[in-house]
């Protein structure tokens, strides 16, 4: 006896049913890094806990949060993410921001 769903909506069934382990699957590129006030502030989306904080990118609170996603293993998305705002927005100091990062070891593993 036939299935009267599709190849496509058995596979994607399965496919989702697969990442239920506690994994996340994310469709497209995720972007964890929303700038706003050009550059001054950030919204910071942490996949870790679902959560998106608002924080001026020259705090400490910014830095914390950024070393755990790193710590989380995403440090080569997110620093390759502030080089792009880098390049886009060269006049709103993710250069900076970045290099603050850096100071502060958050990306060495």
């Amino acid at each position: 006896m036939a299935s009267n769903t599709s190849k496509t909506a058995r596979a994607s069934v399965r496919a989702g049913q697969a990442g239920q382990g506690g994994a996340l699957s994310v469709l497209g590129e995720f972007k964890y890094l929303i700038p706003l006030n050009g550059g001054k502030h950030a919204y910071v989306r942490n996949l870790t806990n679902g959560k998106t904080a608002h924080l001026r990118t020259d705090s400490e609170a910014f830095v914390e949060e950024i070393r755990v996603l790193a710590a989380a293993g995403h440090a080569a998305k997110i620093r390759a993410e502030i080089s792009n705002l880098n390049a886009t927005h060269p006049g709103d100091g993710w250069d900076a921001t970045e290099k603050r990062l850096v100071e502060a070891g958050v990306f060495e593993g």
